[in-house]
């Protein structure tokens, strides 16, 4: 072997000359000269050639050399899994060259997927007995870095021990690596107890940070240690006094701001000691006030500890002082230039409004200005808060303000602050003309992206109103005939002109500008909308109802109504045309009859949500494959099989159920669009089948009157913790005598505390009227962890099957 021109020249056994390997700074200059990506990849494949032979060869000498290559070259992003092995043979060598590599390649090359992880406990286990500072920490940073649940169980005794090691430098390390093991098996809380509380005494700051930092998993993750902890408040009360007024050192502080890090950290984990407890609460409540009122907000590292100071205050038991110092905190943080503090501070107002609604009140102007930021997702926030903040004795400056708004937000904001508007116009309405007033304009600025109900919302309330008839007709004449492109408004207009057309013909209405309206203009409205290429065929079918009924409605001659109605009696829209037919015939064989079917709708009183629930799904019964199922992609079907074989059916998961053939009756109430509500059934008693941490799954029964055998569950899945409920899949299976079809969620997230909860519905067909058992899976992210629930459900109510 000799050196030529810093590059390692190789001999075989027969004497013959091999390709001399690179040196790792000469590796990288050529790769970097490489003026092509075709030129980059050659030279990687020739030295990677040479480190596989240099590692079949065994030189243990060359072998930190050549890992040290192969590792550059998978930051690189090419394959260098033949290096694994490699790793375990240097983290197994004497040489502490040789470890440093080694492990270093064990963080890179390894994880919990490959199973040559596993082999390297062993010698984890050894280096952390031996004694030497920089070996042991290599070894717990692989650990932190990639050991797995196993290998954290098999190593926690011997992490446990080097917490209390004299030397800093061990420590420091070995309670971050306590901190990932923990986060790997929250079982092994036990085990760091008590040295946690020994540690907090440590005046050195890395270990005192990474202390906390244990303590606050160990809570988080451990109701025990949640208990045992509660009792050092005291303790981190007077760490974190001693923090605001002597500081803790000089190195640490960051613009005037003693140990902002620290202070952070301490503040979270007092927030969760005090959640949900008076005695502890009590005992931090003087601290945070200290804090809120002596922490300089002129620099971010202020205003990141005044914001963990506020969220602290709101979730424990802080006294009411103290939850208006926090809202006010959070008022001067609107003020602020920085966009990201305008944010944080407009989030953490709409966790407030609910518990703190008048406090938040008070800054409603500054959160009004808001609306007009340019950056969108500061516009959002100040949208949700400023619905939030909607109420009965604010409802018409806000509503304004909103409505301004609406002319001018961005399209992605458009849909959202209409609903919104919608939603809050008819919960704090001061007045039915008001609240028909406020939907008519958000139909007219941004008809195209309000909610799908909201067309039928306002021809219940315009029908509730009789004294406002007339002035609805008129103010909807006007704004169809300015603009028939907003789709909701003119299925609006032309229902109500269909209703109340003679309304509009008086021109006796009070409450508008006198204007009169000829019954042919009226007609030509409606055949514009009828002919018009944005109109929607649900449009042109609320246009060809509204002249039908005006055949009743006006004096003058209906040839002209006959004529457009056959004309679409060969439209190709079948809707349309199965209309005109109906409406031909009505004219030609029972015109007698045409007055009294075409009269006015009666008023329909407002009824129970639930009760209209119930409805729908009592009337999608009998229509059970006209409702589009799911198609499933194949993972979740291939999760299905596999749920279904826990019930041993391997042959029912591809079943379909029979179409149910509505009756003539239903038929003919369909032809005339008149209601037809079966008598509902015998209520079932709900069931909650499942319960962890705050998730919550109750299942409520129905079944069809006109489909005995039929069975509609819905599953409502609700979430009362403090963290989000992600990625929720809920899956069923029955025994293969019953027929199952699961429609889709309604979503797959469930927000903390209340939020919206997600339902799903089953369809189970029970032919034989046999016991039905249920079979469930549930798959959701809480907390940071992944959770899975299988169960089978075997005391459902009798009413569900007999």
């Amino acid at each position: 072997m000799s050196l030529r021109g810093g590059m390692v020249a190789l001999s075989d056994s027969g004497g013959r000359m091999v390709v001399p390997s690179l040196r790792l700074q000469d590796l990288i200059e050529e790769i970097r000269g490489a003026k092509t990506l075709a030129q980059e990849r050659e030279v990687i494949q020739k030295e990677c050639a040479q480190i596989r032979a240099s590692f079949r060869d065994g030189d243990p000498l060359q072998r930190h050399r050549q890992l040290a290559k192969l590792l550059y070259v998978h930051m690189l992003g090419y394959p260098a899994h033949f290096g694994q092995m490699e790793c375990l043979k240097l983290i197994a060598s004497p040489r502490f060259t040789d470890k440093r590599v080694g492990y270093l390649g064990a963080m890179l090359l390894l994880d919990e997927r490959h199973d040559a992880h596993l082999l390297i406990t062993n010698s984890i286990k050894n280096d952390l007995s031996q004694g030497i500072q920089p070996v042991q920490g290599l070894a717990l940073c692989t650990l932190s870095t990639m050991g797995s649940a196993e290998m954290c169980r098999d190593l926690a005794t011997e992490v446990e021990k080097l917490l209390l090691q004299p030397s800093p430098y061990v420590r420091k390390k070995a309670v971050l690596t306590a901190v990932h093991m923990i986060r790997k098996d929250p079982e092994l809380s036990s085990i760091f107890l008590p040295p946690c509380a020994k540690l907090l005494h440590e005046r050195h700051h890395g270990i005192l940070l990474g202390t906390i930092t244990l303590i606050t998993e160990l809570c988080e993750r451990s109701p025990a240690a949640l208990r045992h902890f509660r009792k050092v408040v005291p303790q981190l009360v007077q760490i974190l006094r001693t923090l605001v007024t002597a500081g803790y050192s000089a190195e640490h502080s960051i613009s005037g701001v003693s140990d902002p890090f620290l202070q952070v950290q301490i503040l979270r984990l007092l927030r969760i000691l005090g959640r949900n407890h008076e005695e502890s609460s009590e005992a931090m409540n003087d601290l945070l006030a200290q804090v809120a009122t002596n922490t300089d907000t002129s620099r971010n590292a202020g205003n990141a500890v005044l914001l963990e100071t506020v969220l602290t205050i709101m979730d424990i038991h802080s006294v009411a002082g103290l939850r208006v110092l926090a809202v006010n905190i959070l008022g001067r943080f609107l003020l602020n230039h920085d966009k990201n503090i305008r944010y944080v501070a407009l989030t953490s107002l709409l966790r407030l409004v609910q518990s703190d609604h008048s406090a938040v009140q008070r800054h409603r102007s500054t959160v009004v200005e808001c609306l007009q930021e340019t950056d969108a997702s500061l516009s959002r926030r100040a949208l949700e808060l400023s619905l939030a903040l909607v109420n009965s004795s604010n409802v018409r400056a806000m509503m304004q303000e909103l409505q301004a708004f609406l002319e001018s937000c961005p399209p992605d904001l458009r849909a959202d602050c209409a609903s919104g508007i919608l939603l809050a116009a008819e919960r704090f309405a001061p007045s039915k003309r008001w609240h028909i007033d406020t939907i008519l304009h958000v139909l007219t600025t941004a008809g195209t992206h309000v909610r799908d109900d909201a067309v039928a919302n306002l021809t219940q309330l315009i029908g509730e109103a009789q004294e406002l008839h007339a002035y609805s007709v008129r103010r909807l004449y006007r704004a169809l005939a300015e603009d028939i492109s907003q789709q909701p408004l003119a299925q609006v207009a032309a229902w109500c002109i269909g209703e109340y057309g003679d309304l509009l013909l008086e021109g006796n209405c009070e409450d508008t500008e006198p204007f009169q309206v000829e019954e042919e203009e009226v007609l030509a409205l409606l055949e514009k909308v009828l002919q018009s290429h944005v109109s929607l065929p649900a449009t042109r079918g609320y246009a060809i109802t509204a002249l039908m009924k005006l055949s009743t409605r006006l004096r003058g001659d209906n040839n002209r109504i006959r004529r457009v109605v056959s004309i679409y009696g060969s439209c190709v829209d079948v809707e349309l045309q199965q209309r005109a037919v109906e409406y031909n015939v009505l004219f030609q064989k029972y015109d007698h009859m045409r007055a009294a079917i075409l009269e006015k709708m009666p008023l329909v009183e407002r009824s129970d949500p639930q009760v209209d629930e119930g409805q729908k799904e009592n009337k999608a019964g009998p229509q059970l494959l006209e409702a589009a199922a799911p198609v499933p992609t194949e993972p979740q079907a291939t999760k299905l099989l596999d749920l279904l074989d826990l019930l041993d059916d391997t042959s029912g998961h591809a079943q379909h159920l029979p179409p149910l053939e509505p009756s003539p009756g239903e038929a003919l109430v369909q032809l005339l669009d008149l209601p037809c509500v079966p008598p509902p059934p015998a209520p079932i008693p709900s069931l909650r089948v499942f319960e962890r941490e705050g998730v919550r799954l109750d299942l409520s029964f129905m079944r069809p009157v006109e489909t005995p055998t039929l069975l509609l569950v819905t599953a409502t899945t609700t979430n009362s913790s403090r963290e989000d409920v992600t990625h929720f899949v809920c899956q069923a299976a029955v025994p293969k005598s019953f027929q199952l079809q699961l429609q889709a969620p309604s979503g797959d997230a469930i927000p903390a505390q209340g939020g919206l909860p997600i339902t799903q519905l089953f369809r189970i067909l029970n032919p034989n009227k046999v016991i039905l058992r249920l079979k469930l899976r549930l798959t959701y992210n809480h907390s940071g962890q992944p959770v899975q629930e299988i169960f089978e459900v075997d005391n459902l109510p009798v009413e569900t099957w007999q």
